[in-house]
């Protein structure tokens, strides 16, 4: 499990425009979790806009980004997906479709201004979704008495350590959600705290969303 940006997962697509030479691009794009999540996102954009001249995409799958795929739908090869596509990369996401389609408005733009024009548009509507830093994080359940506990969550309030549902029983388990990297780290001061008085068992490796500032 890695760290890896995404953007946020919506019932609606989000939907940005840029005009430029009488044409307008219209960009929507959606997190998916599948190749038949893009494809079927891809397919309905162009049902939804089946008087447009062209229906472009890109998709970019998997934590190391290692599915991408990109489609031109008509235009000169190289001058709509591939601009999309590696717009996504500069942005360092996956797990992201974008389409971006296109009403002509008579006036050509030529090879190298509708590669410039398709990559603006992605862009837009990059800037426009919301980002998330998909991160890892290892769960460690930390059973310790009562007389601990005021001490130990003085200690996590501090540190800014996310924690889990706390249980409540003979004695008090606190699930900590660490980074895996800082596991080590944070029992060492846990046990220098309360002088090894708490025991502590590995759980599940989850993974959480970090919202990232545009």
């Amino acid at each position: 499990m890695e760290t890896y940006r995404t953007i946020e997962e919506t019932d609606e697509s989000l939907e940005t425009l840029y005009e430029i030479q009488k044409s307008k691009f219209i960009t929507h794009l959606r997190h998916v979790d599948s190749e038949e999540e893009a494809r079927d996102f891809i397919q309905a954009m162009k049902k939804r806009y089946y008087d447009a001249r062209h229906n472009c995409s890109a998709y970019i799958l998997g934590e190391r980004g290692d599915k991408q795929k990109s489609n031109d739908d008509g235009e000169p090869g190289g001058t709509a997906g591939a601009p999309i596509l590696e717009a996504i990369k500069q942005n360092g996401l996956t797990d992201i479709v974008v389409v971006v389609t296109r009403y002509f408005g008579g006036i050509k733009l030529g090879a190298g201004g509708l590669i410039r024009a398709y990559s603006h548009a992605a862009v837009l509507g990059l800037e426009a979704a919301t980002k998330l830093e998909i991160t890892p994080f290892q769960e460690i359940n930390v059973t310790l008495s009562y007389d601990l506990l005021a001490t130990v969550e003085n200690y996590l309030r501090k540190e800014s350590i996310r924690t889990g549902e706390t249980e409540y029983a003979e004695n008090v388990t606190i699930p900590l959600l660490l980074s895996p990297g800082e596991v080590e780290q944070r029992l060492t001061e846990l046990t220098d705290l309360t002088s090894a008085r708490f025991t502590h068992k590995k759980g599940r490796l989850i993974s959480l969303p970090l919202k990232i500032q545009n």
